[in-house]
């Protein structure tokens, strides 16, 4: 039976920059220290302290820019993204919004001997926030959470594509891909097991041939090219079906659960 709907797929990705200190501050941005034990008052958010950029940071996001074809915008501007969660300890994060520092641009993947190009909307650096661990479980069932603030405050780059992603097999290759541009500019190391690369989905269905975009879902809690696949694919069969049963799909986020294989809201 040949397909009814047009997969649709944007992907946010994520990226810590190879910076030997953080993105405002100087604490170091060494993976597997000791809790809490590079950190400030500055990535803390203590009173009357003042973020310094990190100029390192700037130049691999202009490098970056320029290997994706991305227009260099002659002014950036950093912004306070509020928001009240345990992780980030001074209630808001450092990001760019209306001002990024590139847009408009692409980037070149083949997938089954055919090459397309995706573009790329923005590229926008920020700061990276804190990690929980849930003892016990999930959050629902933890017994207790535990915060480390030594991730809060280092640099980040998130690289959003334009929703060109036809199948997850196309979007696993695309990240694949820009891993592996990333890799070779020394931007950074790209490992998805230590949280260098992180992914979020945007992914929608439409009918074959109609222009508009269908109710878009995000997926979040990816951390490898086979769980992208895994929980788009999954994602694609949920709503075709629901669609097909004449259910009314809903704008919202959902997390991919590698063990159980589905994504839950």
């Amino acid at each position: 039976m040949a397909a009814r709907y047009e997969t649709v797929i944007g992907l946010e990705v994520h990226v810590h920059l190879l910076t030997r200190s953080k993105m405002f501050c100087g604490c170091a941005t060494t993976f597997g220290a000791p809790p809490n034990s590079q950190t400030c008052p500055v990535c803390q958010g203590m009173p009357g302290v003042l973020p310094v950029i990190n100029r390192r940071a700037i130049e691999l996001g202009i490098r970056t820019a320029l290997a994706l074809h991305l227009r260099i915008n002659p002014e950036c501007r950093f912004a306070r993204k509020h928001y009240f969660y345990p992780d980030m300890p001074k209630n808001y994060q450092i990001s760019q919004y209306e001002a990024p520092l590139a847009s408009d641009g692409g980037l070149e993947v083949e997938v089954d001997g055919a090459t397309r190009r995706i573009g790329i909307e923005r590229l926008h650096l920020e700061e990276d926030v804190g990690k929980l661990t849930h003892e016990g479980g999930v959050f629902e069932t933890a017994t207790r959470s535990l915060v480390d603030f030594n991730r809060a405050g280092v640099p980040l780059m998130e690289i959003v594509s334009r929703p060109d992603l036809r199948s997850p097999a196309e979007a696993a290759e695309y990240l694949k891909t820009l891993r592996a541009l990333l890799r070779w500019l020394a931007v950074s190391d790209g490992n998805m097991e230590e949280g260098s690369l992180r992914c979020d989905a945007n992914v929608s269905l439409r009918p074959i041939g109609a222009a508009g975009y269908g109710t878009k879902v995000e997926i979040k809690n990816m951390n490898s090219f086979r769980h992208v696949r895994a929980a788009l694919e999954y994602e694609v069969t949920r709503q075709s079906r629901a669609l097909d049963q004449g259910e009314r799909l809903v704008q919202e986020t959902r997390l991919w659960n590698p063990e159980a294989g589905h994504t839950r809201s």
